[in-house]
């Protein structure tokens, strides 16, 4: 019985890649001369540091545009409020969000069921969704409707068996 496996992941060393170019484009830059920005990457999150808001925004543009040349979905983050510190000194954690939690992965299984395409079921396994059919065609349209729809998080298609 052909099926495959729906992921949401992100790939920590294209992560790493693209914070490494956002920093060395800082250091470059005559706009973020003299403001000591700082990116620091942590396990599960990104931390910006610069001197203003202008800035803070023109730090997340740039991450931004490394990301998508990277092939990193934006859905991927979870950016929090920007902070002020000491000094007036701005800051911003972007969580880095991986895997379907089980919100998520109810709402994907009743869109599949919803579906209603005969003999194509789907089950939550850890933080993956497997679904299952009789026939190629019929996980190839449950595909298709599913890249179709936004459920906030990117969607990985993989492990197609037959």
């Amino acid at each position: 019985m052909p099926t495959f496996d729906v992921t949401s992941t992100v790939e920590n060393q294209e992560v790493k890649n693209a914070v490494d170019q956002a920093t060395r484009e800082v250091r470059n830059r005559y706009d973020f001369k003299d403001s000591d920005t700082q990116i620091n990457i942590l396990k599960d999150s990104i931390e910006l540091e610069t001197s203003s808001t202008d800035r803070l925004r023109a730090l997340n543009d740039l991450l931004d545009e490394k990301f998508i040349k990277r092939g990193i979905s934006l859905k991927s983050f979870v950016r929090e409020k920007p902070v002020e510190g000491s000094k007036s000194r701005m800051r911003q954690k972007i969580m880095i969000v991986s895997g379907i939690d089980q919100t998520k992965a109810k709402a994907i299984n009743s869109f599949i069921k919803g579906l209603n395409i005969k003999n194509v079921s789907s089950s939550t396994n850890d933080d993956l969704i497997r679904v299952t059919g009789k026939k190629r065609d019929d996980l190839q349209e449950v595909i298709q409707k599913l890249k179709e729809e936004d459920f906030d998080i990117p969607l990985q298609f993989g492990n197609f068996r037959e």
